[in-house]
């Protein structure tokens, strides 16, 4: 064992007469003293198929530690299945585990010194949670995904997750059968893995690979093929490797990184959550990176894959296209990445791409040839305005007009909303309003893919638009905005609107905008009256006293020092 990788053992405490005691408990033997400690942050759970496959990888893992000379040491970390929670009360914990998951990585590994992490996770939060944790702590650390669900089959279609809800708004829109949306239920969700399509789990786990914290390929492989648990072996060895080296997570999460993973969201049609998730990994790595930067980025980058949830594949046909390692060339190829932004394995960028060719393969249609892609620059957009004088994030693809100007429909929950949606009271050109359930005020920032879905089985998803300061699933598109802010809770424009009142949401001109005079909205802000907080105990009030603006990344842990 190299001199410095048997000093960092000794400094995390190791040699102590006392510690070792413990440690001999659970199997370390005299040899075994000079190993360095590597914790494994599991995210197994049964609670969601996207992380039910886990625990297999977490076994390679550990053989894999043992392998490559370090003594792992496995913990737990939690999962909340957004699916499942999704148009629930539950789904305000959502965004709220992200930052539990984070702090309970952080203070497994600190307490118990360990000398690395690899940690592994599937449903959306998993990645960013461990991420903010791995940014934060700066020891040696590896991100192992999960894996991608396979797509259902129902009728010669693929389906996914969001199959399931759109079906529910075609059949109260009378478009199919009771038995018609049970055989979607039935069939959208196949087997172990996170939501198929480029929706928030695969575009974080994308985006990783890209600033160099996975494994090339690792993002879009299957849980359930036997790839995934040889991906999690070889990640074991490159993190060993990276104790031994002393390859911090902060020579690697850097701005230029972090553009290049903004560069393959845009590049895949990514989820608008990974706007609020880089934010808030950035301020964890004490990064200068803002809402703005995103549209820079943006209107320089074009989409390039033709991917769920508005497009046509899922990550596994991506996978078998070439994956992140292709687009990321095209990109490079370009001078759109940063190529000499250094990644877990010691190698840059560019090194790890120069066998990679410049164009897709002929023989597929998921990655487009770069003078024909999907759309000339990204889709996710940051719009302003008097209704988002701090921001807002659009997406953009799958829409035929991304302009709209209409009267608002109110509503004070995402329930109010999605019961309006399937009654039939929503009409083409109606500007749907959802407010309160922002970070502070939901709290916890509640995805709406239940009224989005529905709105897009009623067929109204190029006629109806919807603003929230809630977010969105990774599955939602048409024209929505989301992450408005300030929030209706702390007083932000968007608590001002009333009933009628025209809004106008033009994403090419990246503005939002509330047609009433700036006499009558200080007339109504001086009327105003702040909400009580919905909850008084608990995790849910201690967030909604701690948590930023979603312009910030809604980050816990803002103006501590």
């Amino acid at each position: 064992m190299p001199d410095n990788l048997k000093s960092q053992a000794i400094t995390q405490g190791v040699q102590r007469s006392p510690n070792r005691a413990m440690l001999r408990a659970v199997g370390f033997t005299d040899e075994d003293f000079t190993k360095p400690i590597v914790g494994i942050a599991n995210g197994h759970s049964t609670i969601t198929p996207c992380n039910m496959g886990i625990q297999p990888l977490a076994n390679r893992a550990e053989v894999g530690i043992h392998g490559a000379g370090g003594m792992p040491q496995m913990f737990g970390t939690i999962t909340i299945s957004d699916g499942i929670s999704m148009g629930t009360e539950g789904m305000k914990y959502s965004l709220v585990s992200r930052d539990v998951i984070a702090d309970s990585i952080e203070t497994a590994c600190m307490g118990q010194s360990m000398d690395g992490v690899l940690a592994i996770g599937g449903c959306d939060k998993n990645m960013p949670g461990a991420m903010i944790a791995i940014a934060r702590m700066n020891i040696p650390a590896i991100f192992v995904y999960g894996g991608t669900i396979k797509p259902g089959h129902l009728d010669g279609t693929d389906l996914t997750v969001v199959s399931s809800f759109e079906a529910v708004g075609q059949h109260s829109a009378g478009k199919i059968t009771q038995e018609q949306m049970m055989a979607v239920e039935r069939h959208a969700c196949p087997g172990s893995g996170s939501c198929g399509g480029m929706f928030t789990a695969n575009t974080m786990s994308s985006a990783f690979e890209a600033m160099g914290m996975s494994l090339m390929y690792s993002s879009t492989m299957a849980s359930e093929d036997a790839e995934k648990a040889d991906s999690a072996e070889k990640s074991a060895h490159a993190l060993v490797d990276a104790i031994r080296h002393q390859r911090l997570p902060r020579q690697i999460i850097t701005r230029q990184s972090i553009e290049n993973a903004i560069a393959v969201i845009m590049a895949v049609g990514g989820s608008t959550n990974a706007v609020l998730h880089f934010l808030a990994i950035a301020h964890a790595a004490h990064i200068d990176f803002t809402i703005d930067d995103i549209e820079t980025i943006r209107a320089r980058v074009p989409v390039l894959c033709d991917l769920k949830p508005s497009g046509r594949y899922v990550a596994t046909d991506l996978h078998k296209a070439g994956g992140i390692p292709q687009v990321m060339k095209m990109l490079l190829s370009h001078d759109l990445l940063h190529r000499d932004c250094l990644t877990i394995t010691g190698q840059t960028v560019e090194e790890l791409l120069k066998d990679i060719p410049a164009e897709p393969r002929p023989d597929q249609d998921v990655i487009r040839p770069w003078n024909r892609p999907m759309y000339p620059q990204g889709h996710l957009a940051i719009l302003k305005g008097n209704l988002a004088t701090e921001g807002a994030v659009a997406k953009i693809t799958g829409v035929k007009n991304p302009q709209i100007t209409g009267p608002a429909r109110v509503f004070e929950s995402e329930e109010d909303c999605l019961d309006a949606v399937l009654a039939g009271k929503i009409r083409a050109g109606d500007v749907l309003v959802v407010r309160y359930e922002g970070p502070k005020g939901g709290p916890g920032m509640r995805e709406m893919l239940a009224p989005t879905s529905a709105i897009i089985g009623a067929g109204l998803g190029d006629s109806v638009g919807l603003i929230t300061d809630g977010r969105f699933s990774g599955g939602t598109y048409g024209m929505v905005v989301g992450h408005v802010a300030p929030e209706a809770f702390v007083g932000g424009t968007i608590a001002l609107v009333q009933e009628g009142d025209l809004i106008t949401i033009d994403s090419p001109a990246r503005l939002l905008q509330l047609n009433v005079s700036d006499d009558e909205l200080a007339r109504r802000r001086a009327a105003w009256v702040p909400p009580a907080p919905r909850y008084t105990r608990g995790v849910l009030a201690k967030y909604a006293k701690l948590v930023s603006s979603s312009s910030l990344g809604a980050v816990t842990d803002l103006g501590l020092g």
